[in-house]
């Protein structure tokens, strides 16, 4: 059956591929950005999924295996690699939202097949990057004015890279040093259609994932998606969790320079410090690594089961630490307010009670409480391991009375 299916996926994903590949000769001597016609996306997605289907059928779904074999592991191992090293090359092509969607996919330890988590996770790191030129376009058409007119001085080599943007360090006319947020100009106008072609990636992979749909992947960018293209939106964010979060000196937001931002183009103060994994950076400057770990686990304690409001993309670029040379106060920066989740009295209420039974090592309990947050019944353990970022068998010889082993441990440093 499965066999099948996988015949019926790349027998149709290689109609849309001809289909779609076609139409893009007629363009190919026409002068403009190959890169955000539609048809040269959907090609690239279409002729992605033939491939990846065409691997699988080749390498795995040919013939008969024993599936507990050597054999059949190392083939299923190896068609892993060659089919994330594809989504890998089409995500890095297509940019904007297949960057976004290969970050989520880099991220779900213990969801998906290791090769894929591991070969998506460089996303994280060496998102694509535009041309100081293009940034400049995106400013003067929203701010109607040229940078030169508005800045002082403007790094052209950027501070970082994302999906949807990039942030540069810039000085304004009065002195003041500020870090420029701009989106990539070709996100906007290809979000919809990125989205609608990721969907049909996605429908592929579920195919040769028949015990995992991965829809909800793409359910869940379409809902956000929406709110981190408003810079507007994130500068409002930031000016809320300072607020809710006043009475925590140690943690700093950025303060935001409203006359300069728009929907595209966010200008914030300008920080220093090291990423909150930055070992060498922490013992560098003396900073107690207990001491921080106590105060980042307050402060997500309090988001989620005292606000609500929960900052939605906490990897370590987007938290800084800096440690004041005179007074020696331990600050800790939070970055990049563009997604955040409003969570639910009932919704805290179950997920308290959710870790309260993983700690107890309470099965049924955790069954419970799982299916009151809308996990089906049988998926209750991999929610467990998901919230925990620990295998199951971990969780059952209990979570608060060993660390990680050392499988984990390698893991995670892959």
């Amino acid at each position: 059956m499965l066999s099948r299916n996988i015949r019926k996926v790349v027998k149709y994903s290689f109609y849309s591929g001809v289909t779609i590949g076609g139409t893009v000769v007629a363009f190919k001597y026409r002068d403009g950005d190959y890169d955000s016609l539609a048809v040269v996306r959907l090609s690239r997605a279409a002729i992605t999924a033939v491939n990846i289907g065409r691997t699988y059928q080749s390498m795995l779904y040919s013939r008969e295996w024993d599936k507990a074999s050597k054999e059949y592991i190392q083939a299923k191992s190896d068609a892993h690699t060659i089919g994330a090293a594809k989504l890998l090359e089409l995500c890095k092509a297509n940019k904007g939202v297949y960057i976004k969607v290969g970050q989520h996919v880099g991220a779900l330890d213990y969801l998906l097949p290791n090769e894929y988590v591991q070969t998506m996770r460089v996303l994280h790191k060496d998102a694509p990057r535009n041309s100081v030129e293009e940034l400049y376009e995106v400013i003067r058409e929203d701010l109607k004015k040229d940078p030169e007119d508005l800045f002082e001085e403007f790094d052209p080599e950027p501070l970082g890279t994302a999906s949807l943007a990039q942030v540069h360090k810039a000085k304004l006319k009065d002195g003041s040093e500020v870090a420029v947020k701009v989106q990539h100009h070709f996100v906007r106008k290809n979000t919809k259609i990125d989205l609608q072609w990721m969907e049909f990636i996605i429908n592929v992979m579920s195919k040769v994932f028949p015990d995992f749909q991965m829809q909800w992947l793409v359910d869940e960018t379409k809902k956000n998606i929406t709110k981190e293209l408003d810079f507007l939106q994130e500068g409002r964010n930031a000016e809320k969790v300072s607020e809710l979060f006043k009475n925590y000196t140690w943690l700093k937001v950025p303060k935001i320079y409203w006359e300069y931002s728009t929907e595209r183009v966010l200008v914030m103060e300008y920080v220093t410090g090291g990423q909150v994994n930055d070992v060498k950076y922490l013992e560098k400057h003396n900073i107690s690594k207990p001491d921080l770990c106590t105060k980042l686990g307050d402060l997500y304690s309090h988001m989620i089961f005292v606000t609500g409001f929960v900052h939605s993309d906490p990897h370590p670029g987007n938290i800084l630490v800096h440690k004041d040379p005179q007074d020696k106060e331990v600050s800790v920066y939070l970055l990049d307010h563009g997604l955040y989740a409003q969570l639910s009295d009932k919704f805290r209420y179950h997920y308290s009670k959710l870790w309260l039974s993983i700690i107890a090592r309470d099965r049924d309990k955790i069954r419970i409480h799982a299916e009151h947050l809308g996990i089906e019944k049988e998926l209750y353990g991999l929610f467990a391991c998901m919230v925990t970022g620990r295998p199951w068998d971990a969780i059952m010889k209990g979570i608060d009375k060993s660390g990680p082993s050392s499988d984990e441990v390698c893991h995670k440093s892959q």
